[in-house]
């Protein structure tokens, strides 16, 4: 699966590796994507969401129901 957030839409960021002689070769910066199951208490089920770490943190935050309609919103199926 591609590394996205579902929640924050964090994404991988491109840049170069450089080497001692200085030659630049490209390289992919993924987001610390994680998959965590979440007992939805509205609709009597667990969601299984892909986020990231600060994502999660998000989550704990604001609550699993606010969080779920942040994603639905962004147009993301569950």
């Amino acid at each position: 699966m591609s590394a996205h957030c579902m929640l924050t839409g964090a994404q991988p960021g491109f840049g170069n590796r450089i080497s001692h002689s200085h030659r630049r070769t490209p390289r992919r910066f993924d987001p610390n994507i994680q998959s965590k199951r979440y007992w939805l208490p509205g609709e009597g089920r667990y969601v299984r969401l892909r986020l990231s770490t600060k994502g999660i943190r998000t989550v704990d935050a604001i609550g699993v129901e606010a969080a779920v309609a942040r994603i639905r919103a962004r147009g993301v199926r569950i």
